[in-house]
């Protein structure tokens, strides 16, 4: 069984990003979206218009300041490789009681194994959550405008680090 890790969040939390389960290269640095093809750190980056945090202590520290909150709902499976379609034998993470904690934040949920494992456990849920196309690298259909319009939604404004034109 592999091991995810636990929820990044505080009472500063204003979006709770939802992850499936951490890749292999995620679980090898010891921090969320670690495979660096990953788009996650870019496209946030760009969103808040600050430089990609390289370290997993940076990454961490960026997203609590950020007011973005971490998890996968899976937090414990058999996996082979990173493909969310191996998943076998998986334990779901209390999301419901971190949203309770969090006080009901919205919740991203970053593609579809995700949000497909948040409805059918906490389907009391699903009126928070938005799905999202995946940042992972085996996504084809990737989209950063859906993310930063999502993020917008939550933060206000315009994104500041995307499109900008010179």
């Amino acid at each position: 069984m592999k091991e995810g890790f636990p929820p990044v969040f505080d009472g500063h939390s204003r979006v709770l990003i939802l992850g499936s389960f951490p890749s292999v290269k995620s679980r090898a640095l010891g921090f969320y979206y670690g495979n660096p093809q990953n788009r996650f750190w870019g496209m946030l980056s760009r969103f808040f218009g600050d430089p990609v945090p390289l370290t997993a202590e940076g990454k961490r520290a960026y997203v609590l300041g950020h007011g973005v909150a971490l998890w996968d709902v899976v937090t414990r499976c058999e996996i082979e490789g990173s493909a969310d379609s191996s998943i076998r034998a998986a334990e779901i993470g209390d999301v419901a009681a971190l949203e309770r904690a969090c006080g009901y934040l919205p919740v991203f949920c970053n593609g579809s194994k995700s949000y497909s494992e948040l409805g059918r456990n906490f389907p009391e849920l699903l009126p928070l959550a938005r799905r999202l196309p995946s940042t992972s690298p085996a996504n084809p259909r990737y989209d950063e405008t859906a993310w930063h319009s999502a993020l917008a939604e939550v933060f206000g404004g315009k994104p500041r680090g995307f499109l900008q034109k010179s």
